[in-house]
């Protein structure tokens, strides 16, 4: 008997392709002949191992296993010494004698010699996440192929038809469609083999006379072929750009291993470097080390022989005195007038004007000397450790981040920025907390300093800039100020130390109804913003700086695009009259 699906399927398929009545009788002996061939499967199968009995041996309860099987089985409940059967669970004591059970050993052979295979593996049979087959009963196997005019997905037994009858060899095949019903229009129960432009979806033939009527409308496989072009052409890009990235990526490996390789010949080095530099100290520190002892011994040595000159003559001394004190007790005029004159008469004393007592002040002038050149060292340190950290964050392998569009996106770098009143001008005045400088009349009492401009009414800022910063700027005046970055090297004095008079600086010039951008000496016009505030934007490790008129809106007034080699510093150069103040920014 057939099971009912199968007489469904065969009903969808005799409606969809009008074949003849021998060719379904055909169709469905094939149906009939795998079905039984399941029947004969799962009856001949070891329920343990799922495949066809291998020297069978029955039980008294009527299941029967392969040989082997049943022995594993059974070995595993040897502990608890009652053996029951793996199906009805008829428990046996004592463990059952096992005997091959000769006429269905007979059977199976015959059965595999007329073509019936062992039992499918475990892993042909379709799990949850599998297509199964739509003709198989009991338990389904894997769907093999799907076809399009049948619209049921077949195992590869099921499939043979496919390949062997002549109607059903122009049937489309494809790989298992999990919602291959899908493809049946829900409306007029026919295949889909239409598509709607207008709508953008699959439709029936019915579909076109009503809903889709006037779409723009193409068969399926037209539009697939076209699209399939245009998927080729985008293969092709994929594939190209997977070959670009592929590239980067191996341009990248090699660049990860030219920087490791820098990085570790740079720990290298500076390692050597320092310490020889250690060692340089070490061995200055021995010869200070031993200048100092060998001047104390000499000092000593010397402070040690006049010491016993001094001693000798208070002994000579403490002798001459125990004689005169004798003298003075005798008696007798006549020797004692004989004796005085050989008595009385002294030794020249020991010059001791050479004896310079300073007390608690030997060596502490060299102390002192060593620590001048301590903090000399330090100074030099701080100096350049940034320039070295500044070399170090300067390795950049990728490309900068992209420069901000809006005031929103600067303000995220905005840095908070003081003047250094050891660099000002004696002429500048600073206030509001070394944010704001004005040009004056009067000279300020400023401290002497190394670092102080003295021809020029110019200003650095206390901070060094890098990385990305961003600051503001408010002026006022009619000469107008100079908005300017600095190394902290550029000259304090003469012409070169003038803001965009060299290459160690670049500034804007700020006048009323005048712009201009100052560079080794060269000037560039620049227009008039209208605004009184200025934003400056450095990028330090892309080498970009940026001028902003703000207002309203930020307008672009000059743009720098080079290689900074040292730390920056914000500047003013301020005219007479003029001011300029660092904006807080929130």
């Amino acid at each position: 008997m057939f099971c009912n699906r199968i007489i469904q399927i065969i009903g969808i398929i005799v409606s969809a392709l009008n074949v003849s009545f021998m060719f379904v009788l055909m169709y469905l002996c094939l149906a009939e002949m795998a079905q039984k061939d399941q029947l004969y499967r799962e009856t001949l199968s070891c329920s343990i191992c799922l495949d066809l009995l291998k020297d069978p041996v029955g039980l008294s309860c009527g299941d029967s296993y392969c040989m082997s099987c049943i022995k594993g089985f059974w070995d595993g409940e040897d502990q608890r010494k009652i053996y029951s059967c793996p199906q009805c669970r008829e428990a046996f004591t004592p463990r059952p004698v096992l005997k091959t059970n000769t006429m269905l050993a007979a059977l199976v052979e015959q059965l595999k010699k007329t073509g019936l295979q062992a039992a499918p593996a475990d892993h042909c049979y379709a799990g949850p996440e599998d297509v199964a087959c739509d003709v198989c009963t009991g338990r389904k196997l894997k769907a093999f192929k799907s076809c399009l005019q049948c619209l049921v997905s077949y195992c590869e037994n099921h499939l043979q038809p496919h390949y062997t009858v002549g109607q059903f060899k122009k049937h489309k095949l494809v790989e298992p469609l999990e919602k291959i019903q899908e493809n049946i229009c829900s409306r007029h129960d026919e295949v889909m083999k239409i598509f709607c432009r207008t709508d953008k979806k699959c439709i029936c033939y019915l579909c076109t006379m009503e809903d889709h009527k006037g779409h723009d409308t193409v068969p399926a496989a037209a539009e697939r072929t076209e699209r399939q072009r245009e998927l080729e052409v985008s293969r092709l890009n994929i594939q190209q750009r997977i070959q670009d990235r592929e590239k980067d990526v191996k341009l990248l490996q090699q660049e990860v291993e030219a920087v490791s390789r820098s990085a570790d010949k740079a720990v290298e080095d500076s390692e050597k470097i320092f310490t020889q530099l250690i060692r340089l100290l070490q061995k200055r520190s021995s010869d200070v080390k031993q200048q100092i002892r060998s001047q104390q011994e000499t000092e000593v040595s010397g402070v040690k022989e006049l010491q016993e000159k001094l001693q000798q003559e208070i002994t000579e001394l403490k002798r001459k005195d125990a004689e005169l004190k004798q003298l003075s007790h005798t008696e007798d005029h006549n020797q004692f007038l004989h004796n005085y004159p050989s008595v009385s008469q002294l030794s020249e004393p020991t010059d001791s004007s050479s004896i310079n007592i300073r007390p608690l002040r030997y060596f502490e002038d060299v102390t002192a000397a060593v620590s001048e050149l301590r903090d000399k060292l330090q100074d030099i340190l701080k100096d350049k450790w940034t320039n070295i950290s500044l070399a170090v964050t300067e390795v950049d392998v990728l490309l900068s981040e992209p420069e901000p569009k809006t005031r929103a996106e600067f303000l995220k770098y905005s840095h908070e920025i003081t003047l250094d009143p050891n660099t000002a001008n004696t002429l500048l005045l600073l206030s509001e907390r070394n944010r704001k400088v004005k040009r004056t009349e009067q000279q300020q009492s400023y401290s002497s300093h190394i670092d102080r401009f003295t021809d020029r009414w110019q200003v650095l800022s206390r901070e060094s800039l890098i990385g990305r910063c961003y600051w503001e700027v408010e002026w006022e005046g009619w000469f107008g100020v100079y908005v300017a970055v600095s190394y902290k090297n550029i000259s304090r004095a003469g012409i070169e130390s003038v803001f965009g008079r060299n290459d160690k600086s670049w500034s804007l010039y700020c006048g009323t109804n005048r712009y201009a951008f100052w560079f080794k000496n060269i000037k560039t016009p620049v227009s008039d913003p209208g605004s009184s505030r200025v934003g400056v934007y450095l990028d330090h490790r892309a080498g970009i700086l940026s001028f902003y008129s703000i207002s309203e809106t930020m307008t672009l007034l000059h743009r720098v695009q080079t290689t900074f080699t040292q730390p920056l510093y914000a500047g003013f150069l301020v005219s007479v009259g003029s001011t300029a103040e660092l904006c807080k920014l929130k």
